[in-house]
């Protein structure tokens, strides 16, 4: 008997979540270009980055996964630098205050609705 993955993908999408917290609790440079601003501008606020991790959540990350890993950059030294950034605690407050009411109202499936 096999068995079906239903998640084959799960590890890029873990490895995407955690990129796309980081990337956003990096905040914009300071020598950013033009491009990048206006990027920044259409794609980095909270309401993609939530739109970003749900995504991820559909295809096979679990909630706690994404706080746990909230809780590991406030305590990994390995995120050391990203907490040095401008205006990081008020990003992370948000993220989660975000990702908290974002999951509240949105009604996707989860791994365990299988």
């Amino acid at each position: 008997m096999t068995q079906n993955n239903l998640f084959p993908m799960r590890d890029w999408h873990v490895k995407h979540m955690q990129d796309t917290i980081v990337k956003y609790l990096t905040g914009l440079p300071d020598d950013a270009s033009q491009w990048q601003k206006r990027i920044h501008k259409k794609y980095g606020n909270l309401a993609q980055v939530t739109k970003k991790i749900d995504y991820d959540l559909k295809h096979g990350v679990e909630r706690q996964e994404v706080i746990s890993f909230l809780a590991s950059i406030k305590t990994n030294d390995s995120f050391s630098e990203v907490r040095g950034t401008d205006g990081f605690a008020d990003r992370l407050y948000s993220l989660e205050e975000g990702f908290l009411n974002y999951s509240k109202t949105n009604t996707s499936f989860s791994s365990t609705d299988f």
